[in-house]
């Protein structure tokens, strides 16, 4: 409820202390003696947001009789607005509740008004609070919009649309790129690997988000029902998803990696100070160039050994080479050994029954192989084991042989093991799954991709524990890019 505006004499918190003492009266009654514990945590809740609301309001109130009447105020492009009118109001609402802010209006015909108290008490552009801004965007990057819609009521009382709360999300993101461009980790010892990976994972979006191609695709299927064969549903766009990250490095050897029964396993590499970043919006090579710019930030100077953890997608790896070309660096390129023994056991099918225990030493023997740097020799063997196979058969051997032949620069097992490098993308994996897979492919999801981008942006920047550093970043450019860029030399006047 609005309070009205405050004589001289009259007490600028009257409004409170009188909620404040039926709050008391009230748990000093009757009406709370029998209520279960349950019952009095609901409603003091609901008491105590209505205090906090009146506790808002009547601070407002009385910024609003105090704020003293200036001569003139200045836009940053030089013209004067002397009429000043008051009692001009605006909606704000909060995680206590809707307020009502009364200030001074600054006025010059032609020209928008300036109010300089909420310059200083550094109001956002729509009528939601910062607090109730950041509430909605935390929650919408852990489930649905309508879930975010759900939890923001169960924590304020508060109820904020499904549309408003895309937006608030949307808004919420916008400085995430600039954030990390000015920000400039802790120094790391020399002698710390400091690795890179990439991935990507498609998203269901809707028909005006997905990209040219793939649109023109989904519009040339044969049957307007169903799907022919060969035919896909062409509903994706591809998030590219990046890592840098920190790796203590630990020597190893293929008995490590493939350990003989009963033999105990050495420990990988620990991996630290994982950093991610993610983007729908974006092409594959403007993110690997995000990429680099966080390796660079860790380690400008390039004294560190720089890898580069992929799956052996041919984009990825050109775009890799490019960057590192372009800033004079040296990366090392290493693929996925996973992605390589599921090529193999693609080829052990060719040559075993299902289920034959035999297909698993046939395996096990090649990637040691592999490991060892045979490659060449795994390669000749499959070609020689494949000779007798009819073309049906053999498919599936033809396939790791071309893998493991255009792979073959990066499969230097050896050295990376001597050197105590990881040989696996599981961090790239894992942030695939939990910042694409389990936020943006939830059942049902169909994407803008506005919205997709900035809950991309806002699940990597909580997974690296930045959203503290970030929203008081993003709130000192909120004030300066809606605020004291309206004023003459980006001062504001002080009311």
């Amino acid at each position: 409820m609005r309070a009205y505006a405050l004589e001289a004499d009259q007490d600028p918190f009257d409004g409170l202390r009188n909620l404040f003492t039926r709050a008391v009266d009230w748990l000093s009654g009757n009406e709370s003696a029998g209520l279960a514990h349950g019952d009095l945590e609901t409603q003091l809740a609901a008491r105590f947001r209505d205090l906090a609301r009146q506790a808002v309001q009547d601070h407002l109130d009385l910024r609003a009789q105090r704020e003293e009447l200036l001569a003139e105020v200045v836009d940053a492009d030089g013209v004067a607005r002397q009429r000043a009118e008051t009692g001009r109001e605006r909606g704000l609402a909060t995680i206590f509740g809707e307020v009502v802010v009364d200030r001074v209006a600054y006025r010059e015909r032609g020209h928008p008004d300036l109010h300089p108290a909420d310059a200083v008490l550094n109001l956002p552009t729509e009528k939601h609070s910062h607090g109730l801004r950041k509430l909605a965007a935390v929650e919408a990057t852990q489930g649905s919009f309508g879930q975010a819609v759900a939890s923001i009521g169960r924590a304020t009382g508060q109820w904020v649309g499904k549309r408003q709360v895309e937006a608030l999300t949307v808004r919420a993101a916008v400085d995430v790129e600039d954030f990390y461009a000015q920000r400039r980790p802790h120094p790391t010892p020399d002698a710390t690997v400091l690795a890179m990976s990439a991935d990507a994972k498609g998203v269901v979006m809707r028909p005006e988000a997905l990209r040219a191609s793939t649109a023109k695709a989904a519009t040339s299927q044969k049957l307007a029902t169903r799907l022919s064969a060969g035919e896909k549903r062409n509903r994706k766009r591809m998030a590219e998803v990046v890592s840098v990250f920190d790796c203590v490095p630990v020597v190893r050897t293929a008995d490590d990696i493939l350990p003989a029964p009963g033999q105990d396993r050495r420990a990988a590499p620990v991996t630290c100070g994982k950093w991610l970043a993610a983007s729908v919006a974006q092409e594959a090579a403007e993110v690997i160039t995000t990429m680099f710019d966080e390796a660079t930030r860790r380690d400008p100077g390039h004294r560190r050994t720089w890898i580069c953890l992929l799956d052996g997608n041919a984009h990825q790896i050109d775009r890799v080479n490019a960057e590192a070309e372009a800033r004079d660096v040296r990366v090392t390129i290493i693929v996925d050994f996973i992605h390589v023994l599921e090529y193999l056991w693609t080829a052990a099918w060719c040559l075993h029954s299902t289920g034959d225990p035999a297909a698993e030493t046939w395996v096990r023997h090649r990637a040691r192989q592999i490991l060892s740097g045979q490659v060449d020799q795994v390669i000749t063997e499959l070609a020689t084991q494949a000779t007798d196979l009819v073309d049906d058969k053999r498919a599936g051997i033809d396939r790791a042989i071309k893998y493991l032949t255009n792979q073959q620069p990066y499969l230097d097992y050896p050295t990376a093991l001597a050197c105590g490098w990881p040989i696996a993308t599981g961090v790239i994996e894992g942030a695939c799954r939990h910042l694409v897979k389990d936020r943006l492919d939830i059942t049902g999801a169909r994407w803008g991709l506005d919205s997709a981008e900035a809950v991309l942006k806002l699940r990597a920047l909580i997974s690296n524990g930045d959203l503290d550093d970030y929203w008081a970043y993003h709130i000192d450019q909120e004030h300066q890019h809606v605020h004291k860029a309206r004023y003459a030399n980006s001062i504001i006047p002080e009311p």
